[in-house]
């Protein structure tokens, strides 16, 4: 039975998948339960959408913190107490009572959620081997994009049984339980693994020293670029994370529970392409060991895709045709994660966790903004395919943009003074 057993390295990024999945049910089921709690505090399309983003502003902040500390204490230490906040802050949304305590109840899982990514990469630095990093990244977010499918479908389910209020109590104690689990399976240095195989630390990265000191300046203007076309994708994925559920709802009349069968299979289209786009990613590299052309072209390519796909949708009001552009929209632009997740590892390994909370600082600001502009769009228009026009537009500049990330140049220390602290790095 032996041969049966789960190698090391498999187990770990096993759980960061169910991190991934439960952390966005954490999040997303906020949009299904919308229709619950929006009815009861008769709350606007604007204000909805003001408790859709309050998770993000706290997220943002917490991006680059998060990473830093991750990388100086450790992705354990770090997921334990982000996973016991996030934890206690989606139990407290079943609690409350208006729009103030909904507010309050999102920022602290903004707040506990801000470090999970760049914790995870800075996990994955030290536990996944370079050419596997696409897939890595790339199926640890598929996982999050089958708690986004799986969300809509099982909240509506819970509502019809008990209420909006226990599918927050639920996903709460699910949280609860990876935490514990977390706290026994990881440890930081895979060396010190019970279970880990020489076979398996022959493939991982070199061990490397925790980095107390982060060169700010050289490494934000790096990872600039990079931020700035995660950007443009993270509008699409917030505007579809909020507001698909709600779109099958009010823009077609349907009841929730064809609203929620069609927003999952949304989702699931998004689940294909996370696990396709680091497959292909990780086969480009491997075959021609250009990480631009593996990175940079691929993710190009895929935000061009995702813009055609969509612009039907603002020609003709059909639901097959909703169906499939934001089913395809949606395929297209999760191929771009496996890529784009591996970049801050391509470029700064040293610095992968404050790197990546960089990265994702792009698209925690575009969850600030998407939601709130996209449901001030609906109210004062009453129509729910306007707000998809922006996402076409940040596409067609992430499909410029994303030819200057340029993953293939490595972000180096140059010098380091022997009697301090102080280091010297450029990019």
């Amino acid at each position: 039975m032996r041969h049966l057993r789960l190698r090391a390295t498999s187990v770990v990024l096993l759980m960061l998948c169910l991190m991934y999945f439960i952390t966005y049910l954490d999040r997303v089921n906020v949009s299904t339960a919308a229709a619950g709690f929006g009815k009861e505090f008769s709350l606007s399309k604007t204000e909805i959408g003001l408790v859709f983003s309050a998770f993000a502003y706290p997220y943002l902040v917490f991006q680059i913190i998060g990473g830093w500390v991750s990388d100086k204490f450790g992705a354990r230490r770090t997921l334990i107490w982000c996973g016991l906040l996030w934890a206690l802050a989606t139990i407290l949304t079943g609690f409350a009572g208006g729009l103030t305590s909904l507010l309050l109840a999102r920022l602290l899982l903004g707040l506990g959620e801000g470090a999970t990514f760049p914790a995870a990469t800075s996990a994955m630095s030290r536990w996944v081997a370079k050419e596997r990093r696409g897939f890595a990244q790339g199926i640890t977010h598929a996982f999050s994009r089958i708690g986004n499918a799986i969300a809509p479908a099982a909240v509506v389910l819970v509502m019809s049984i008990y209420g909006w209020r226990e599918s927050f109590y639920i996903c709460g104690v699910l949280s609860l339980v990876w935490v514990i689990i977390w706290a026994l399976v990881f440890t930081e240095d895979p060396a010190k693994h019970p279970r880990i195989t020489d076979e398996e630390m022959a493939t991982l990265p070199p061990a490397r020293a925790k980095n107390a000191y982060i060169p700010w300046g050289p490494l934000f203007k790096r990872m600039m670029p990079v931020t700035i076309v995660y950007f443009c994708y993270g509008w699409t994925l917030w505007l579809f994370l909020s507001w698909i559920p709600q779109y099958f709802l009010h823009s077609y009349d349907l009841d929730m529970k064809k609203s929620a069968l069609f927003a999952s299979s949304v989702f699931f289209a998004g689940v294909i392409g996370d696990t396709l786009g680091g497959i292909v990613s990780d086969r480009i590299l491997r075959k021609t060991g250009n990480l631009k052309r593996a990175r940079s072209y691929m993710v190009s390519l895929c935000m061009l895709l995702t813009l055609l796909v969509l612009l039907p949708m603002l020609f003709t009001h059909n639901l097959t045709v909703s169906i499939v552009c934001l089913s395809a929209g949606f395929f297209f632009a999760e191929m771009t994660i496996g890529p784009m997740w591996a970049i801050p590892m391509d470029i700064a390994p040293a610095y992968s966790g404050t790197a990546s909370g960089m990265m994702n600082t792009g698209s925690a600001l575009a969850a600030i903004l998407s939601p709130v502009l996209s449901g001030y769009l609906i109210d004062k228009t009453g129509n729910w395919e306007l707000p998809f026009v922006g996402s076409m537009l940040l596409m067609g500049c992430g499909v410029l943009l994303a030819f200057r990330m340029q993953p293939d140049s490595k972000f180096e220390v140059v010098a380091a003074e022997t009697n301090g602290n102080v280091i010297k790095a450029n990019a």
